[in-house]
């Protein structure tokens, strides 16, 4: 746990990685049947467009369908940037907090008032940093910053000196306010602003062009939310995430834009790491046992009755979605990775038809790729 990268070290193997996922890789033959799938799924309107990036041993399988809003009928390919919305809890601050720890600057079983003194209240001298990244912290899950603070500055108060609502450890909620507190222990220990913390340390090296906060090609975003409640607008190219709006789009529980492909790169990298050199991505991908029945890794979840894991993914698998319509899983055992990235808030939040959409995408993806290993 305490073997240092620094920043240059963390950056050297990141960018060895990038050589090889930028790379020409071989395309997977088209998946038809998983491309028929969500050409309904459109069809049936679970989402307003759609992007399916996966990478399996080697290879690469990417189809987008639909189109980037009801009105801009451009269809998306790999390279369309999504509101990936929760999967920043994962991509950006949970691969920050395993930079951390394998740099000896994080301990993870170290009280967060530790790193973070404006983190005071009843009880808090005990929640830990796992705590917070198996969203067992006893904070609240939400709460509506942009109506009850009035500036950026004074929501991370807010956030600070929330009270808890159950002790530490008692019970798995997942929680954006407990990302929100991760994002600044991370900003302190590493010294710099989560935004360009995940560029320098994350995107750059891994040749992910296409991902970050705030983006600026607004015409490859994908629109969200008709917001017809606080913005009064089509969201598009600015973070559909109401919390993440107020805190100047950069926040360790959303806010992050990124590209299918892009994605892509990310989940080999992890992958690899995985699977041969690093023991701390090995602990951060695996189920704690902090509270008894939760499916929660360190930051990332893992398959349960109803997940969009779906029902076929092997033991050690992890992933995540998010509210915007995203999602993300992989299976180190079959050396699959699945991105999913839809705008299925467009033009409304009240669509549910993207929760048994994900579960059919990645049942589907393992029938057809590695049926002799289905469980």
């Amino acid at each position: 746990m305490k073997r240092a990268w620094g920043a240059l070290a963390a950056a050297a193997l990141l960018a060895g990685c990038s050589r090889t996922t930028v790379a020409p890789v071989p395309v997977l033959s088209p998946l038809d049947p998983v491309t028929r799938l969500i050409d309904s799924a459109i069809r049936a309107r679970a989402a307003t467009g759609a992007v399916l990036a996966v990478s399996w041993r080697g290879q690469r399988f990417v189809y987008g369908a639909g189109k980037l809003a009801l009105d801009d009928p451009t269809r998306p390919d790999g390279h369309t940037i999504y509101d990936l919305a929760s999967l920043t809890k994962v991509i950006a601050t949970t691969t920050l907090a395993l930079q951390a720890v394998e740099e000896g600057k994080l301990d993870l079983d170290q009280p967060v008032m530790r790193y973070l003194p404006a983190f005071r209240g009843s009880g808090k001298d005990r929640v830990t940093v796992r705590h917070l990244l198996t969203h067992s912290s006893g904070l609240r899950a939400d709460s509506p910053l942009w109506r009850r603070t009035p500036d950026a500055d004074s929501a991370l108060g807010f956030v600070n000196a929330m009270p808890l609502d159950t002790i530490p450890g008692a019970r798995m909620v997942y929680s954006d306010m407990g990302a929100i507190v991760l994002g600044e222990v991370l900003e302190r220990v590493l010294g710099g602003r989560l935004d360009r913390l995940a560029e320098e340390r994350i995107f750059k090296p891994l040749g992910m062009r296409s991902t970050g906060f705030r983006p600026r090609e607004i015409a490859r975003v994908a629109a969200t939310e008709n917001d017809t409640t606080w913005r009064k607008r089509i969201v598009r190219g600015e973070v559909h995430d109401e919390k993440a709006a107020w805190l100047h789009g950069v926040a360790g529980h959303a806010g992050l834009f990124g590209s299918a492909l892009d994605l892509l790169s990310f989940g080999e990298w992890l992958l690899a790491q995985v699977r041969s050199t690093s023991p701390v991505a090995r602990e951060f991908v695996r189920r704690q046992e902090v509270v008894p029945g939760s499916s929660r890794a360190l930051g990332w979840d893992t398959p349960s009755p109803g997940s969009s894991a779906g029902t076929l993914l092997g033991p050690g698998s992890y992933g995540h979605t998010g509210f915007t319509g995203t999602s993300m899983w992989t299976d180190p055992g079959r050396g699959l990775v699945i991105v999913l990235l839809t705008n299925r808030v467009n033009p409304t939040r009240d669509n549910p038809r993207i929760f048994p959409f994900r579960i059919a995408v990645a049942d589907a993806v393992v029938r057809l790729l590695a049926p002799e290993m289905q469980r």
